[in-house]
């Protein structure tokens, strides 16, 4: 591994998310890539992110499913970085001819109070910091060609992150059986999909346990604010211009997609 391959990499993800256009496996041309290195090309590329001018507001959390983990050969998740202008609301046009074949996931979001920053962060410390959580559809986006992909491919690419729609609701998380949340996925001509918070490492407060204490450890801690999305709790829809596609989440509402 050398830097030069580190920034012709994450020149290749700016160039490919830029001109919404896909490029070949970056594992299939880097072989030699680790899950460490596609972490240092993220980086790179969310440095580019911020020198423009990019907010960070929070992480969105990939891989959650064991599933999907053995499919992809990993025994821990994936995290990417959110920004400021990936947020969209529900209900607002989402403009599918500026990604390259994104699709939708019902994840539920939790926003902190205050900086999770202490080493040896405990889990009862990470409840007491929630301040809210929320319904949030996740949309996933893939520089690789066909979703062709390998976990140096993902996490390369920001854990293929594109952009987040959230509503207006807000809730308590105190008495909160998270595990037990459900999200109803429903579009014209597709069968409904479904799925609750325990198809997310067991629970939505695991995973997000899992992010908070890695990223104390990487020396950038969660943020006052800072919104996590914690991962898919039911399959991903592929998203196509004149879809609507409705997110029923179980006493927590609806947020709408509709793709443009």
């Amino acid at each position: 591994m050398s830097q030069e391959e580190f920034n012709a990499v994450a020149q290749r993800i700016i160039k490919a998310r830029t001109d919404a256009s896909a490029t070949n496996p970056i594992s299939a041309d880097y072989p030699h890539f680790g899950m460490d290195d596609a972490y240092a090309i993220q980086q790179l590329v969310n440095r580019d992110r911020l020198d423009k001018g990019g907010r960070i507001t929070g992480y969105k959390i990939g891989l959650t499913s064991e599933a999907v983990q053995q499919q992809l050969g990993v025994d821990q998740p994936d995290y990417g970085v959110l920004f400021a202008d990936m947020e969209r609301r529900s209900g607002e046009l989402i403009d599918c001819a500026q990604m390259i074949a994104p699709k939708a996931e019902g994840e539920i979001g939790f926003v902190f109070k205050n900086d999770l920053d202490r080493k040896g962060l405990t889990f009862t410390e990470m409840l007491a910091e929630i301040d809210c959580f929320m319904p949030v559809v996740e949309i996933v986006d893939s520089v690789v060609r066909d979703w062709k992909i390998n976990i140096v491919d993902t996490v390369a690419d920001n854990a293929s992150s594109a952009l987040y729609l959230v509503g207006s609701r807000r809730f308590e998380p105190a008495g909160v059986d998270f595990t037990r949340l459900s999200v109803a996925i429903e579009a014209e001509g597709m069968d409904t999909l479904s799925g609750t918070g325990a198809a997310c490492l067991g629970n939505p407060l695991n995973a997000t346990y899992w992010l908070a204490r890695k990223l104390v450890e990487l020396g950038t801690p969660i943020r006052k604010g800072h919104l996590v999305l914690s991962g898919a709790m039911a399959p991903m829809v592929s998203l196509k211009p004149g879809m609507q596609v409705k997110f029923r989440f179980d006493q927590l509402g609806e947020l709408v997609l509709n793709a443009g």
